[in-house]
Order: structure tokens, then C-alpha cells, then sequence
């Protein structure tokens, strides 16, 4: 009888246990940023691919990042994207502008099986001049994440603040990016069998008007709203993201082409 209780312990436990100190059950939103940190000196190597449809016009990008742990709450990494832009008039492809990133987990708070943190990240877009598709300027972006993690359910919020560097005449607008998600497992397995986590996000982007040599452009600033289903599936030390940005609320200056949908599937695999 004793046996079976303890066995019945170790089966709730030990799952629970491997949540907390593991990053194998650790996850981040698709479209947005999570508190989610690589453990000391381990590895992820990342390779994404999306789509934004826009009216006539359609932006793919396919990307390769890379990112290591410094410690056990600080990660770096570095993101290369190739990227091809078509409209009715032309078609723009190439290697766009590497961007180089770190997030730093500063507050972390565990109980029994459950876990929540919070992070603050840097993502820096150098002035690439070799890209072959570059806005030849430094972008900086700013945010601050929070996550909550259990067994069963996930939540996670978020805000990014993305500095955008003049380009000559033409003084290019900040944007602000707002982000909240609820994640369900439907069935919580057994850590060496496959685990998937349902995602439902709220993303928002509010953009400051363009100007050129100090007066306003008409057609441009204004904010977009996304409601983006996804789901996440993981192996162990690999996993799928995917997931589809549907346009809910779009209130953009003149005449700017609205998102028709926004699409992303990425790999992610840690060492």
C-alpha cells in the first residue's frame, strides 16, 4: 500500500520537478516575446520562416538564429533573415540586415508545479551596408516580458518598444508592440513523449507617423490589432511553433495596404 502511494508521488513529482529546473517544458508565444532563458552554456539553434500578406503585395522572410547561455538567466544570440518582397510592381529579395539580441530573466518565482518569471530584452538591428535588403539605419528595440507557467495552463504579457533611426530626410516612426497569450495542455505525458500546448494570443502594434524634413506623411503611423491561434509541439530538446495572425481591428493614416493575414512556423532545437 505504502509503494503505491509513493509511487503515485513520484509520478506527479517528478514531471512537476522537471518543469521547474528544466527548459525542456519551458515555452515562449509565437508571435511574441517570453521570459524564456537557456540554461548555462547551452545552445539553441533556430530556423523560422513567415509570411505577411498585405493586400496585392506579400513580404516571406526565412530566418537562421542562433543563441547561447551565458548563465542560467541571460542569453545572447544573433538572427540572419533573408527576405523577398512582392507587389504589383516589382520584386525586392536578398539578405536583409542581421539582428543581434539578449534577454536577461531577472525575477523568477517557483511552486509546486508551476512557475512565473519575468525578463527584460535588447534586440539591436545594425547599419548593415553589405545586406542586399536593408533600411540602412540602427533600430533598437526595448521590452520587458512576463510569463506564468503550470502543468495545464500558461500565460505570458509583454511590451516592446522599437526605436527606429532616421534615414536621411525622411524621420521614420517608433513603434510600440503590446502582447498578451493564454496557453492549455490539453494532456500533460510523460517528459520523454511528445507534449503539445495550445496558444491563443492578443497582438497589438501602434505605430508613430513618418515625416519628411519635419512634416507629417499623411499615409502612415496609425495601429493594428491580430488575434493569432498557434499551437507549439515539442520533442524532448526540439520543438514546432506555428501559428496565423488574423487582423481584427486595423485603424491605419491614408491610404496604407491592410494585413490580410500574417503566418509563422519555426524549429527551434537546443543543446
Amino acid at each position: 500500500m505504502i509503494s503505491k502511494y509513493l509511487w503515485k508521488v513520484i509520478t506527479i513529482a517528478f514531471p512537476a520537478w522537471l518543469f521547474l529546473t528544466g527548459s525542456v517544458f519551458a515555452h515562449d508565444p509565437v508571435f511574441s516575446p517570453g521570459p524564456h532563458v537557456l540554461f548555462k552554456d547551452g545552445v539553441e539553434i533556430h530556423a523560422g520562416a513567415s509570411r505577411d500578406k498585405q493586400d496585392n503585395a506579400t513580404e516571406d522572410e526565412q530566418s537562421l538564429a542562433f543563441k547561447y547561455g551565458l548563465t542560467g538567466d541571460w542569453v545572447v544570440g544573433v538572427e540572419i533573415p533573408y527576405q523577398r518582397f512582392k507587389d504589383e510592381l516589382a520584386t525586392q529579395k536578398g539578405v536583409g540586415d542581421i539582428t543581434l539580441s539578449t534577454k536577461y530573466r531577472f525575477w523568477r518565482k517557483d511552486t509546486m508545479g508551476a512557475q512565473e518569471s519575468a525578463a527584460v530584452l535588447l534586440k539591436l538591428k545594425p547599419d548593415s551596408s553589405g545586406a542586399e535588403v536593408s533600411t540602412d539605419t540602427t533600430d533598437l528595440m526595448l521590452g520587458f516580458t512576463y510569463g506564468y507557467e503550470s502543468l495545464k495552463w500558461y500565460r505570458w504579457a509583454s511590451m516592446r518598444y522599437r526605436f527606429n533611426q532616421d534615414r536621411g530626410d525622411l524621420q521614420r516612426g517608433d513603434r510600440l508592440f503590446v502582447d498578451m497569450a493564454i496557453g492549455y495542455r490539453p494532456q500533460v505525458h510523460d517528459y520523454r513523449a511528445a507534449d503539445t500546448v495550445l496558444i491563443l494570443e492578443l497582438n497589438g502594434e501602434i505605430r508613430e507617423r513618418n515625416a519628411l524634413n519635419g512634416v507629417d506623411i499623411n499615409a502612415s503611423g496609425g495601429n493594428q490589432w491580430f488575434v493569432s491561434p498557434g499551437v507549439l509541439w515539442t520533442l524532448r530538446n526540439f520543438a514546432v511553433k506555428a501559428g496565423v495572425q488574423i487582423p481584427i481591428y486595423s485603424n491605419l493614416n491614408g491610404n496604407q495596404p491592410r494585413s490580410d493575414y500574417r503566418a509563422s512556423l519555426e524549429l527551434e532545437w537546443h543543446l
